[in-house]
């Protein structure tokens, strides 16, 4: 399998605030990327996005027909989507940075819920495909492609509007 995640353009969200789900506009024309992002892609090749408007907006310049889908969607935070990451109740956070993978803000989803629709999403696609999703989904596309160990691919980082090749055998 080949596939190419592209990273949203940068969101219109001050430093500091828990944001996931949360359809945020950019802070960025997402056009300044497409012309770098375009020469490092495959022609032809189908792209999937998720239908938030930070990844939708830049899909919709890169490929004249792309498939939107939910599951890309970044992890929902439940009721700490929008809040200062300094105002969130410690206790919780320190909950959620013991058991990162399982643990469930209050009225979100866990990182191994992401994972399970992440994976539904990788299951369905092409041999060759191109992805415009978030730094969540795109840690879990590698950890699963790469065969990464958790504590590796929770510290991955990805730059907005870039673009990152992974290549896997399918099992």
């Amino acid at each position: 399998m080949r596939l190419y995640l592209i990273r949203h353009p940068r969101p219109a969200v001050a430093p500091g605030i828990c944001y996931g789900s949360t359809d945020l506009a950019l802070a960025e024309d997402p056009a300044v990327h497409v012309a770098a992002l375009r020469g490092l892609l495959p022609p032809g090749a189908p792209l999937y996005s998720s239908p938030l408007a930070r990844c939708r907006l830049l899909a919709e310049l890169l490929h004249p027909a792309p498939v939107f889908d939910d599951r890309l969607r970044e992890i929902d935070f439940g009721d700490w989507e929008m809040l200062p990451w300094e105002s969130i109740d410690r206790a919780a956070l320190d909950a959620w940075a013991a058991s990162p993978l399982h643990y469930v803000p209050p009225g979100g989803e866990s990182v191994a819920m992401l994972r399970a629709r992440v994976m539904a999403c990788l299951a369905d696609l092409p041999d060759e495909a191109v992805l415009v999703t978030h730094a969540g989904v795109m840690k879990l596309c590698s950890a699963e492609l790469a065969g990464l160990p958790t504590d590796s691919w929770l510290a991955l980082s990805f730059d907005y509007g870039s673009v990152s090749l992974i290549e896997s055998r399918r099992s």
